[in-house]
């Protein structure tokens, strides 16, 4: 039986979600083939995504929701994550490896997700939140 080729998952804006995005997610990826280290590195980038559209995005209101979906496009595993927050411009996030920023406790999940996945953006979504969209290559 072929695996599905889109999931798409409703989220509510608690700090829970963030957690069971990054389940679910390492679940799909194990679906798709991929081995350990790497369904390590998707949820991990998946569980910075959604805490990014929790607290940044959403501003931890629960009666906005967070969409989490995967997609297979050819030969790569799509993940986007909406949010119904203000959105955002990569250009204003601040370096996280700048000398300003290095002690600074937050302000490394786009670096992360960056370099756990092989593509990644932001976009505005439809609904006019953040969308991010995280790609990597089909095993």
């Amino acid at each position: 039986m072929p695996s599905p080729r889109r999931i798409e998952i409703t989220l509510q804006t608690l700090i829970e979600s963030v957690h069971l995005a990054e389940e679910i997610s390492c679940c799909v990826a194990a679906a798709q083939g991929y081995d350990a280290d790497e369904r390590h590195k998707i949820g991990l980038a998946v569980r910075e995504g959604v805490a990014n559209a929790f607290y940044y995005g959403n501003q931890e209101h629960p009666d906005k929701l967070i969409r989490l979906v995967f997609e297979t496009e050819g030969d790569r595993f799509v993940v986007r994550i909406l949010d119904e927050g203000p959105g955002f411009s990569l250009n204003d996030v601040p370096d996280p490896l700048a000398q300003e920023n290095l002690m600074k406790a937050s302000g490394r999940g786009i670096f992360l997700m960056k370099a756990f996945m092989d593509e990644f953006d932001v976009l505005r979504s439809s609904a006019g939140g953040a969308e991010l969209v995280m790609v990597k290559k089909l095993p």
